[in-house]
């Protein structure tokens, strides 16, 4: 089995014309994601080409057309920054259960506003600012290299998409096959949190034990080791990023910043040993701790 997305899985792109949208559009279906259509506004009755003989797409004006016509139950964003929380608003609209917005650079305001509008919606988002998520063999969602994965029972959950891409690869250069990978986004206010995955890995028969990298800034990290400690029977193995990070600077995503004594990664480090998850103090030594 696997988490959020599957085989089962019929995915619309939001900007699919755009440059980038366009890109990984082509990267999404040779990963034999089943793209059922796409949206840009001004744009609907063409056809996306995405060459290699991956098929066409058909393009739609809005998402709420295009979910009624092609059946679509995820979206994913690819739209500037400035018209993100809008494109979130219309998936959630439109009704479809998974929306991931791969878009970095909304601002904070914008996506407290996406955030409230989401209360007691039945639309999960995932990211923004985050590579999105991909279930080997199955679907990929996003921008995560499907080349570096392979199916198995490791499930990892991620704020940091170059750590995560890094991590998978050692896994599976060692053998050790991926059952989902989830980037969440490292913003500080985002959709879905670690212990909204780590909770679906948990009730996952097919996720044996899972790879938590987190990184300094916010209580996320804390809050998942409490979590964990009360919640979790799968082995968790965890890494904290930005140990060398000044405080008050930040370093990388815009919610990896430490204030005072709050946000370390001292102090996440002990909350997640205090849990009984086995830290890592540097990326190699993920794979390490989970194949001793």
């Amino acid at each position: 089995m696997s988490i959020l997305v599957d085989k089962n899985t019929r995915l619309l792109v939001q900007g699919i014309t755009g440059r980038e949208g366009a890109f990984h559009t082509k990267n999404m279906l040779a990963a034999h994601t089943n793209i059922v259509g796409g949206v840009t506004p001004g744009k609907g009755g063409e056809l996306f080409d995405p060459g290699d003989g991956l098929g066409k797409v058909p393009v739609f004006d809005s998402v709420k057309t295009a979910a009624v016509e092609t059946g679509a139950n995820a979206s994913v964003i690819f739209v500037p920054a400035r018209f993100a929380a809008d494109a979130v608003y219309e998936a959630v609209d439109a009704g479809l259960p998974l929306v991931v917005c791969i878009t970095e650079g909304i601002p904070v305001l914008d996506m407290i506003r996406v955030r409230a509008y989401l209360e007691n919606k039945s639309t999960r988002l995932i990211g923004p600012n985050c590579p999105g998520l991909i279930t080997p063999g199955q679907a990929k969602v996003g921008i995560i290299p499907a080349s570096i994965v392979k199916p198995g029972n490791v499930g990892v959950v991620s704020k940091s998409g170059t750590l995560t891409y890094e991590v998978i690869d050692a896994l599976t250069q060692r053998g050790l096959g991926q059952s989902t990978c989830v980037g969440i986004g490292g913003d500080p206010i985002n959709g879905t949190n670690f212990i909204d995955v780590l909770a679906m890995f948990e009730a996952d028969p097919e996720t044996e034990q899972i790879i938590m990298i987190g990184e300094i800034g916010g209580n996320a990290e804390e809050q998942a080791a409490a979590y964990i400690a009360e919640h979790m029977s799968k082995t968790v193995t965890s890494f904290i990023a930005g140990r060398t990070a000044p405080p008050g600077r930040r370093m990388g995503h815009a919610g990896a910043i430490v204030e005072g004594k709050s946000g370390t990664a001292a102090g996440k480090e002990a909350a997640l040993r205090a849990a009984g998850v086995q830290v890592a103090e540097h990326p190699d030594q993920i794979v390490e701790l989970i194949v001793a």
